[in-house]
């Protein structure tokens, strides 16, 4: 069974870096993909970032395009998302998933199966 475990969250003040990483451990197949996602309080859950795991397609949201970067490292089986210029409006539970779908440059359409416990990110002066 997939299981997944995120990583690297804290407190920081804005502008600060940080990042995640999602250890994952079980068979994982090459179509599979991974996909960062946050909630913040009071809020619905937030697509934030995708990649294919066996190709380099990736996706951003609007919202963090240009500061946040995903990755992954398929020896290590681990997806990072590197985190700059952080602002008060990123403060969320950070979750990583994988499932099937699609994930291009213009879109991330995955169908999740396993959801890792999520980190805790906090941005505040």
């Amino acid at each position: 069974q997939v299981q997944l475990v995120e990583s690297g969250g804290g407190l920081v003040q804005p502008g600060d870096s940080l990042r995640l990483s999602c250890a994952i451990s079980g068979p994982l197949r090459d179509s599979e993909s991974i996909g960062w996602y946050r909630q913040a309080p009071g809020k619905g859950r937030e697509k934030v970032s995708c990649i294919w795991f066996s190709a380099r397609n990736t996706w951003y949201a609007d919202s963090v395009q240009g500061r946040f970067t995903i990755s992954r490292d398929n020896t290590k089986k681990t997806v990072d998302l590197q985190m700059t210029n952080l602002k008060p409006e990123d403060t969320a539970r950070y979750y990583c998933a994988v499932g099937f779908g699609v994930v291009q440059s213009s879109q991330c359409a995955l169908d999740l199966s396993h959801w890792g416990q999520g980190t805790q990110v906090t941005v505040s002066s």
